[in-house]
């Protein structure tokens, strides 16, 4: 088989692999590997030859930082699919976006400082093009200078972000799954149990797989997959004559942390009342006098407003600081936290309205511990409640389930 031929061969194989198979793909052989299943390595191996297929790239790119080599993954720190070489003719929109969200603020951030140096190093330093010409040889071994600045920072990110994700005990990778207990994962989303104290017996945890703040910064295809589990956990919870609500505190948006929504059944009664309590606790929040209103009303946004599922994210930005908590899974109440270094340490403020309105002890209330690597002794129970609302089960048409 002629080169050529390879090339027209491998361009079709690529057009038929798009993002999302490629994710059912990555999430397939990440369950194959937490369940410690035979077909594991072929799992990954089939999807190691997708991305080559895509990129045109069998290996990862390496940089030799000097004392040792740092890799360069296909895939940039938030699970997006880098765009490897290609010319701004061959690169879609979606490249550009990638490109974009990759390289914001850097360049500018260079230039700025370049421009600076020339002040603050050339005391003859004038912004004409007089001066440019006959300084061209010195502009330009300043300009390479700055090149190499570039690849330190782009490798000192790299390195920063694999130690957030070392360290993050909600993400998982090709080695390990993460810290928190997985009950089931769909290709972007999957499902996971809060930390103990729980509030309510059955509270779950909604996760994205890829590193991410807050769910704002989802993607579509990841917000389809954390309704999929809203709607699913609500079937469950009336099932057991039990409403609930979900809440997410991105007060803090830092980026050790990892967005997540959290699901609290509570009984019907308490479910229809919840929104008063949280109506209070949000207007009694925060300094007396702010630039923002104090209750975001996204479930009135969502329904007379006619935004429906859109309401929540076209009421609150990624950029600032959050809480949002939803009666249903359209909308509910959001609140914008204008000084995150006064706000409830971790997930203080829901706990506390919760637990009033359930009468836990303080201690429970207060108490907020972190995950461990073992067994959770909650997970086989919640897996059997769980196994007859299990939306991912849809996923084993192409990708078969393997045993627990």
């Amino acid at each position: 088989m002629d080169q050529s031929h390879l090339r027209d061969t491998r361009k079709e194989e690529a057009t038929v692999i798009d993002e999302t198979k490629l994710n059912k793909m990555k999430a397939a052989y990440l369950k194959a590997k937490l369940r410690r299943a035979p077909n594991a390595d072929q799992l990954e191996k089939e999807y190691n030859e997708a991305i080559a297929i895509i990129t045109g790239k069998k290996v990862p790119e390496a940089v030799d930082t000097g004392d040792r080599v740092e890799v360069l993954s296909l895939m940039d720190t938030r699970g997006v699919l880098n765009a490897p070489n290609k010319t701004e003719d061959e690169m879609t929109i979606a490249d550009m976006v990638a490109e974009e969200k990759r390289t914001r603020g850097i360049a500018l951030g260079s230039e700025a400082r370049l421009f600076a140096e020339r002040i603050g190093r050339d005391k003859r330093f004038k912004d004409d093009l007089d001066y440019m010409d006959e300084n061209a040889d010195k502009l330009a071994q300043r300009v390479k200078r700055n090149q190499i600045d570039l690849k330190t920072m782009a490798i000192d990110e790299v390195r920063r972000m694999n130690s957030i994700l070392d360290s993050c005990p909600l993400c998982q990778s090709e080695d390990s799954p993460p810290i928190a207990p997985v009950v089931c994962t769909g290709t972007r989303v999957y499902l996971s149990l809060p930390t103990m104290p729980q509030l309510s017996p059955g509270a779950a945890s909604i996760v994205p797989i890829s590193h991410r703040r807050c769910t704002l910064e989802c993607d579509d295809d990841e917000w389809e997959e954390i309704r999929n589990f809203m709607k699913s956990l609500a079937r469950m919870y009336y099932s057991q004559n039990r409403g609930v609500i979900f809440y997410e505190n991105a007060a803090s948006p830092g980026r050790r942390r990892h967005a997540s929504i959290e699901a609290v059944p509570l009984p019907f009664e308490l479910a229809e009342t919840a929104s008063a309590y949280f109506r209070e606790a949000m207007l009694s929040s925060d300094e007396e006098w702010s630039s923002h209103k104090k209750v975001i009303n996204t479930l009135e946004r969502a329904t007379k407003g006619g935004l429906g599922k859109r309401a929540f994210r076209q009421s609150l930005v990624k950029e600032v600081s959050y809480f949002h908590v939803w009666f249903t899974i359209d909308g509910g109440y959001g609140h914008v936290v204008e000084d995150p270094d006064r706000w409830p340490k971790g997930d203080l403020f829901a706990r506390e309205v919760i637990g009033g309105m359930l009468d836990l002890e303080p201690d429970v209330i207060k108490r907020q511990s972190r995950w461990k690597r073992e067994i959770d002794p909650r997970l086989k129970g919640f897996r059997r409640m769980w196994a007859n609302f299990d939306w991912t089960n849809q996923l084993e048409e192409e990708y078969p389930r393997t045993s627990y």
